[in-house]
């Protein structure tokens, strides 16, 4: 595994009249991100990403730790700390790691960074700390699934989950809750409830829960539990913003091309969908890695010119809703 290093930025200009004792307490520091001069101007007018809060870690297996975090805004990726080695590094679009290869029965810290688009990282979050549980003889059987499972809302932005602790043979070590499929959160094995933040107002979902033992075999899941948050959401706030649109004529046929503002959201969005007259023209997916101040898409359009089209965008938001629809923009095939 890559050791950790020091995010210090060699280019920057030596500070006039730095004191001494100044000077020494930043090279004292090898976690330190700066000392508080010449941070904005590195990056322009932004400042490097804050600290990750709300930073968990509960051991999954015998060798496995789940650690998730809160997102942070300008955060274009994020570094996982095992004390002082960096055990992984995740997109923006991710607040979740599992850490494997651990020892059993072993005391661990785990630290988050967030690192923007540029490279900088941010100072560390807070250190958390989680046990592995006793490796166990082969165990090939996995815990029954958890039952009983309840949900209500905690608002219009959470949900409260809760559930029948899952029998085993040996323990149950934590609990993976899954939305639509996707693990979402995990929790240790004595818990039964979870809150899952992060939603939206007026919006249905579903969740499962699944229970996981020490050896890493996992229950199927229990039943699903669906539940609708209070309050509406008009879409403006997860709308694309800024939709240009146009066209350009190319083999013998017409193209419209857009371009628009992503959402500002709780991760970053990598799923638009397209809309040309009232209906799903086009699905656009970003495999690698998602653009974050302007997106851009063509599609074809017929080959007759002189056509006029009514366009609109949506994104899929990270809590696996569709946003609000950007505004409508029309555009005619053969003018500029």
């Amino acid at each position: 595994m890559p050791a950790v290093s020091a995010p210090a930025d060699r280019r920057r200009p030596r500070p006039r009249a730095v004191p001494r004792r100044v000077a020494l307490l930043c090279a004292a520091s090898a976690l330190a991100v700066s000392c508080g001069w010449g941070t904005a101007a590195e990056g322009g007018d932004q400042p490097p990403p804050g600290a990750p809060t709300g930073v968990t870690a509960e051991a999954g297996t015998a060798t496995t730790v789940h650690v998730m975090w809160n997102a942070v805004a300008g955060a274009d990726g994020y570094e996982v700390y095992r004390g002082r080695t960096k055990v992984r590094e995740v997109s923006g679009t991710e607040r979740m790691v599992d850490v494997t290869r651990l020892s059993p029965s072993t005391g661990y810290a785990f630290t988050v960074r967030a690192r923007d688009a540029d490279g900088r990282t941010g100072p560390p979050s807070g250190a958390v700390r989680a046990t592995t549980p006793a490796a166990v003889a082969e165990d090939r059987v996995p815990p029954a699934a958890p039952s009983h499972l309840a949900a209500r809302a905690a608002g219009g932005r959470a949900v409260q989950l809760s559930w029948t602790a899952a029998p085993d043979d040996r323990e149950v070590v934590s609990y993976d809750i899954q939305q639509g499929g996707t693990k979402i959160h995990s929790v240790g094995g004595d818990q039964t409830a979870a809150v899952v933040t992060g939603l939206r107002p007026g919006h249905a979902y579903a969740f499962t829960v699944r229970a996981r033992d020490a050896a890493g075999n996992v229950s199927p899941a229990g039943t699903a539990v669906r539940v609708t948050t209070p309050g509406s959401d008009d879409g403006r706030a997860t709308a694309p913003t800024g939709l240009r649109a146009g066209s350009h004529r190319a083999d013998g046929a017409y193209h419209i091309d857009l371009s628009w503002v992503p959402p500002v959201t709780d991760g970053v969005v990598t799923e638009y969908q397209i809309q040309l007259d009232g209906k799903p023209a086009t699905s656009l997916v970003y495999g690698g890695e998602a653009p974050r101040e302007r997106a851009e898409h063509s599609f074809y359009a017929g080959r007759e010119a002189g056509v006029t089209h009514r366009v609109r965008v949506r994104a899929k938001l990270p809590d696996g809703t569709w946003g609000g629809y950007s505004a409508q923009r029309t555009v005619t095939t053969g003018e500029d």
